[in-house]
């Protein structure tokens, strides 16, 4: 079992940056994989970006981007707090929506899982972008 908990959503002006934070608790050999997804209204949900390691600090880490946020997007842990953070820059309308953080065991080194594969989910934290 795995807790995850967002924050750092906020609202800023196009350009703009903000870092969101995802702490999680519980079974450590379950955040083999996590990752951001987004949804914005009337639209589905969308995965962001991923991070695939496991609960040792030495094991090589992997990550994935959608199209729309490489470049401006940064995924990293912390493992010795096991926190999820997702630093986001040059930020524009379109990446208005509300941000989740899941997680699973099974690992996600070959590519963005969907977001309907991660077995967790926070509650989510939201983003507005508008000037």
């Amino acid at each position: 079992e795995v807790r995850l908990l967002e924050s750092g959503g906020g609202s800023v002006q196009p350009g703009g940056s903000l870092k969101l934070s995802c702490a999680a608790s519980g079974s450590t050999v379950s955040t083999t994989c996590m990752g951001w997804i987004r949804q914005a209204p009337g639209k589905e949900r969308e995965g962001v970006a991923s991070i695939n390691s496991g609960p040792q600090t030495t094991q090589s880490q992997t990550t994935h981007y959608t199209d729309s946020v490489k470049g401006r997007f940064t995924i990293s842990k912390d493992y010795a707090k096991n926190i999820l953070y997702l630093q986001m820059n040059d930020l524009n309308p379109e990446d208005t929506a509300m941000y989740y953080c899941g997680a699973r065991r099974i690992g996600c080194s070959s590519g963005l899982p969907a977001p309907g594969d991660f077995a967790f989910w926070g509650q989510g934290t939201q983003v507005t972008v508008s000037s």
